[in-house]
């Protein structure tokens, strides 16, 4: 990969024109220069501003967009990831979305019910271009979700990858990455449609009344 123009460009779903996601960049930046301080404040932005919604899948292009994701102050891995990739651009960070298998054991009854799998196909995360390296960084899981799940939280400090780890804070089984995809200038909201049509059929079923962090607190009371 490279520093061409579409790693700082506006895209589709990664929208960094947009007038909120300029705005949100330049509160979190502030009088930052460096691009590595840019980055690690906008990372720890999106991960705990927005709280991470498995149950909050709209796979439109709309639904899929970085704006959207912004003001909803919600959001699963993929269109998290496009936000962190949209407010770095914004701030003049080369990003773009990756994408990767992975079987995670963090889900709730509910939505193990729905996917039948604990295989998370296309789990996004962003790639943030610092001194000539791409890193990995994951703003997915908010800091209360980690703290209620005993999950030790994704740091990122701009020289190393930010990926799962593969156990929670009490040894048991968290986060297995099968294989990556690759990373993109954009997301590929078509190639979305198709493969969660294909892997999951009944996903589009969950009830759409049905609160995540509702059953996510349900399901830390019986386990206590």
């Amino acid at each position: 990969m490279n520093t061409t123009d579409d790693n700082l460009a506006p895209a589709v779903c990664i929208d960094a024109d947009h007038p909120a996601i300029t705005a949100f960049a330049a509160d979190v930046v502030g009088s930052r220069q460096a691009p590595r301080d840019k980055a690690v404040a906008l990372y720890y932005a999106v991960r705990d501003r927005i709280r991470y919604d498995p149950y909050a899948i709209d796979l439109s292009d709309h639904g899929l967009k970085a704006s959207t994701t912004l003001l909803a102050g919600r959001g699963w891995c993929v269109p998290k990831a496009a936000l962190l990739a949209a407010v770095c651009r914004a701030a003049g960070v080369p990003a773009r979305v990756g994408f990767a298998d992975v079987k995670n054991h963090l889900s709730t009854e509910r939505l193990r019910q729905t996917m039948q799998t604990d295989v998370f196909y296309w789990h996004g995360y962003t790639a943030i271009l610092l001194d000539g390296v791409w890193l990995k960084a994951t703003p997915a899981f908010n800091i209360e979700l980690c703290e209620k799940f005993a999950l030790q939280p994704l740091e990122f400090d701009g020289r190393e990858d930010s990926i799962y780890h593969p156990f929670d804070l009490n040894g048991n089984r968290h986060m297995e990455y099968l294989q990556l995809r690759g990373e993109m200038a954009d997301v590929p909201a078509a190639t979305l449609r198709g493969e969660f049509a294909r892997v999951y059929p009944y996903l589009m079923k969950l009830d759409a009344n049905a609160s995540f962090d509702a059953d996510v607190e349900a399901e830390h009371r019986a386990a206590r």
